[in-house]
């Protein structure tokens, strides 16, 4: 610095709202929001979820208007969970291969109703199996990595095939980002990106999202043998180095917030798409907050955001996204 108090005053900019919109540093619209939606089975269904109020799931006939609903607040994409029925639920989650399954009924209908809504598909078994898992479980209940990883390419060109834009491993198998993405390019799915939750973390925040697709109760044993330990921030970045290595084209860190840190480090190491989810946990949070009186939602929800966006994130996924949308639109 060359001046120093009073000639010095830092206060002077932040006086007037004029001022500080003239010298911010991070500017948040929806344009860098992801809305995460929850499909069901039925016709005519907004089912909504105990442990995430304000948020629903959605039967196919009824997504569509979301989607457009998405398009427009300007919210440029969209992430879709399936809640499947336990009754498709197997050892081997087969039904995440079926072509006709909820989540290509989905992205067909989002297609159809509005093509201009980027569609983003979670890659994972967990959906669909009836241990909970993400991947398939040897008799002594280890996750196998590398059948996994066979069942996962089958599961992105499935969706890719049905028109996802971007396919995003949330699994945390070692090597599923090089095979999804030789796979892709070897069926002239080339222009399909790959959004790798490359830093996914063994967390306590996932909680009303096990709720939301159907999967409180069935999971055996815990995820730390895949999902990364909250302890560790270096082997986040050698993650990260890998799944870019494979041929992602953005990453992913989750939880959100409490995960700050590793948003920034990965976005100064490799200068790339860092994206950040703020989980189920985050959100009811900021909702519990907000309905003990402890916090206004607006300003929770738009500072949150900021945080992220501050911390290196071109985007976020939110179950916020449409509410701040709304705010940011005026």
């Amino acid at each position: 610095m060359t001046a120093s108090f009073p000639a010095l005053r830092l206060r002077r900019t932040r006086r007037t709202a004029w001022s500080r919109a003239m010298v911010a540093e991070t500017h948040l619209s929806p344009a860098n929001l992801i809305w995460p939606l929850f499909v069901t089975e039925g016709r005519d269904v907004e089912e909504p979820i105990a442990t995430l109020p304000g948020v629903s799931r959605w039967s196919i006939d009824r997504v569509g208007a979301r989607a457009k609903e998405a398009e427009a607040l300007g919210i440029p994409c969209i992430a879709l969970f399936p809640n499947t029925p336990r009754e498709l639920r197997t050892e081997r989650g087969e039904e995440a291969l079926n072509p006709n399954n909820l989540m290509c009924r989905a992205i067909r209908a989002i297609k159809d109703a509005a093509p201009g809504v980027g569609i983003l598909t979670d890659v994972a078994l967990d959906p669909y199996t009836a241990h909970g898992h993400d991947g398939l479980v040897d008799a002594a209940g280890y996750v196998l990595n590398d059948e996994t990883s066979e069942l996962l390419v089958e599961q992105a060109l499935v969706q890719a095939r049905a028109g996802a834009d971007i396919v995003a491993p949330s699994d945390m198998m070692d090597g599923r980002v090089g095979a999804i993405r030789a796979a892709l390019e070897g069926e002239g799915l080339g222009h399909v990106q790959i959004m790798a939750y490359a830093a996914k973390y063994a967390s306590a925040f996932y909680g009303p999202f096990r709720d939301a697709v159907g999967s409180r109760g069935l999971l055996k044993g815990d995820k730390r043998g895949y999902q990364m330990d909250p302890a560790n921030a270096e082997e986040a970045l050698r993650e990260v180095a890998l799944d870019l290595a494979e041929g992602a084209d953005s990453v992913m860190v989750k939880p959100g917030l409490p995960y700050l840190d590793i948003v920034a480090r990965v976005k100064a190491r490799f200068e790339v798409p860092v994206f950040a989810y703020q989980v189920s946990g985050e959100y009811a949070m900021i909702e519990a907050a907000v309905a003990a009186g402890a916090g206004d939602r607006d300003a929770l929800v738009l500072e949150t955001l900021m945080a992220f966006r501050r911390a290196g994130c071109s985007g976020v996924l939110t179950y916020h996204a449409a509410h701040a949308a709304r705010l940011m639109r005026g």
